[in-house]
């Protein structure tokens, strides 16, 4: 078959899979391009869930009537220009894929007028080869964006959206975490012509708490401690919670990195440690927290949908995180003292503390790592916080900055040499208060050594594991429930078709309670398999080499044994497949696979598995060498 240029429609509608999930994918574009464009006020109106009509009209500098038919072009973004500029990017958009893409499988409209035009002017694309028309409009300064029938032309993708109040969830949850990304911007929010939310601009001189409590709630805020720790290029500030404010699922978990939401697996993991000894395993922490860093130091173009990024110093930047909120928790206990403001009468809550002499004498500055926080992202601001008393209990506030002393040895311990000397360090205090031999998990990832082999510290020890068996040990975890109620499965797109012999055929319909334990639905039709159906660890797998070596396991068990025992030896298999030799191993994917397994794996497990697969590091046998040398 000849190779030819894909029509633009189509070329747009492959794009739109990525950029259009659902219409909440749709209010995320167009709410992030309202804030690139420097909106203060964003109107979002929703019809039946999404799927008839989504409007979002701001009052940003808008789009000029030159550039309006270019905006639905690919790739066109006034956004970045340069290679430079896509190593630095600050914007929440830089790709230029959204509106060419929702306008492939929508009606889309756009109608703006920019300040220095006395006229607006109105763009909208449909049609085979999506020519843009532009016609004189009425609007003021800014853009409105009108998204129209959604999957009108895909039936196959609107088929799979589901009810409008559950899609309509999924608008308002992201809305939510937009409110918190930008205190700075009013966000009204309308179904069906109601209006749902209205979360309100908080002014320079403002309370950010009415925005944290319009969002997360009244009880995240009586339990919210501030936090706010500066290092070098990096900056984490926000609202923790304390263990009392702990919740039972993870619903209130928002992070942003350089104000842009985030659900990355290295920033979970550091917090998830840092809390590991305040919470019950059935509990969740509960956290509002933005983290800065020099964008140079952070690549945000390695997701589809932006959610992950990749730190250029992922190591130092998780450890930041960890020990910020580590150490916040730890000092929430200090007592709390009510003054009294004298010119309006309020009780402001403040903790008083200093720095404990062993703290000092070891050069440990975390002791101070929690401070005031800025009233709200974007604004800084030295004054301590007050609120009126409500009689709830007490949010200790902390003071406007550490001493000088332990600002001095912050900076000093934050260096990378000095940073790998306090890992290993146990006399320190931040080591000695997590050297407990009932620590829980697998302990704190350290380093990668030799590209391949993984460096913990757990308590005070040290330990050493090969990451390719850590990888298999994941894979286990991630199929035992097929041992239990089974693994889901996830039909494929395109049923997959192969020959088989009569035998395989037969080993097929004999074991085939045994494949759907484990999510595989494979039908027998004559001398022919399809592949109907697979859980999820083995969707990324080739299956026209998969299943020709499923079969021969198949052919090659026992049938005098029980189907226990076939499920445990299938589990093993199928964990040795998905486990392959894999390029060197960088500090995130460790960090990232041992969080999985502390997921997948109760302690008991992971007690064993550390026995098992672990070597512990005998440090006073080469301490002692060293001396005698």
């Amino acid at each position: 078959m000849a190779i030819e240029i894909l029509p633009a429609r189509l070329a747009n509608q492959i794009a739109a899979g990525e950029v259009v999930e659902r219409p909440a994918s749709v209010v995320k574009e167009l709410v992030e391009n309202s804030i690139d464009a420097g909106a203060t006020r964003i109107d979002v109106d929703i019809e039946k869930g999404g799927s008839k009509l989504i409007r979002v009209r701001d009052n940003g500098v808008g789009i000029s009537k030159t550039d309006l038919q270019l905006a639905l072009s690919r790739h066109a973004t006034s956004k970045i220009h340069s290679l430079d500029d896509l190593e630095a990017i600050m914007s929440l958009g830089f790709r230029g894929e959204a509106l060419a893409s929702v306008s492939a499988v929508s009606r889309l409209t756009i109608t703006s007028r920019p300040a220095e035009q006395q006229e607006a002017w109105s763009a909208f694309a449909e049609g085979r080869d999506m020519a843009v028309s532009v016609k004189p409009a009425a609007h003021p300064v800014g853009c409105t964006v009108e998204v129209v029938d959604l999957f009108f032309n895909t039936p196959a993708r609107r088929k799979f959206l589901r009810t409008d109040k559950t899609e309509f969830s999924h608008i308002d949850e992201l809305l939510r975490r937009i409110a918190l990304s930008r205190f700075d911007i009013t966000i009204n929010l309308r179904h069906n012509g109601t209006q749902v939310r209205q979360y309100r601009r908080v002014p320079d001189n403002g309370d950010p708490l009415r925005r944290l409590k319009a969002v997360c709630g009244q009880t995240f805020v009586e339990h919210a401690l501030r936090i706010d720790l500066t290092h070098h290029d990096m900056a984490l500030r926000g609202w923790i919670c304390t263990p009392d404010g702990a919740r039972q699922q993870n619903d209130m978990q928002h992070c942003f990195v350089n104000q842009r939401m985030m659900k990355d697996k290295l920033i979970n993991h550091a917090i998830r440690q840092g809390y590991e000894r305040s919470l019950a395993p059935d509990q969740y922490a509960a956290f509002v927290l933005y983290i800065d860093v020099e964008p140079h130091q952070v690549d945000v173009n390695v997701h589809p949908a932006k959610h992950e990024v990749r730190f250029h110093q992922a190591r130092l930047v998780h450890d930041f995180i960890f020990q910020a909120i580590y150490d916040g928790l730890q000092q929430s206990s200090l007592p709390i003292n009510d003054t009294v403001n004298p010119e309006t009468g309020e009780v402001r809550e403040t903790v008083s503390y200093q720095p404990r002499a062993s703290a000092v004498a070891t050069d440990n500055p975390y002791q101070q790592a929690v401070n005031a926080f800025p009233d709200y992202p974007g604004k800084q601001s030295t004054e301590s916080s007050s609120r009126p008393a409500t009689g709830h209990a007490p949010r200790p506030d902390r003071p406007s900055a550490p001493s000088k002393q332990a600002t001095q040895a912050y900076q000093a311990l934050m260096t990378p040499n000095a940073l790998q000397a306090s890992e290993v360090n146990a006399s320190t205090d931040t080591v000695s208060a997590k050297a407990l031999s009932d620590q829980l998990g697998l302990g704190k990832v350290l380093s990668v050594v030799e590209q391949h082999y993984v460096l913990m510290s757990w308590g005070d020890e040290l330990w050493l594991a090969d990451h390719h068996a850590l990888e298999s040990w994941r894979h286990q975890g991630a199929l035992q429930p097929a041992l239990g109620e089974g693994l889901v499965t996830q039909p494929l797109l395109i049923p997959q078709r192969l020959s088989a012999s009569a035998s395989e055929c037969d080993a097929v319909s004999h074991y085939q309670s045994l494949l759907t334990q484990f999510g595989i639905h494979i039908r027998v039709k004559g001398q022919q398999l399809m592949v109907m159906s697979v859980c999820q660890p083995l969707r990324q797998q080739n299956l026209q080499a998969f299943v020709p070596a499923l079969l021969d396991f198949l052919g090659g068990l026992d049938p005098s044994q029980t189907n226990p025992d076939h499920s445990a030896n299938l589990l093993g298999w199928l964990a040795k497949q998905l486990t392959v030799a894999s390029d060197p191993v960088s500090l995130a994917q460790a960090v990232q696979t041992v969080s999985e397994i502390e997921q997948y794996w109760q302690d008991e497990a992971l007690k064993k598995g550390r026995q098992r697969l672990f070597t512990r590091l005998d440090l006073t046998s080469a301490i002692e060498a060293l001396q005698h040398d």
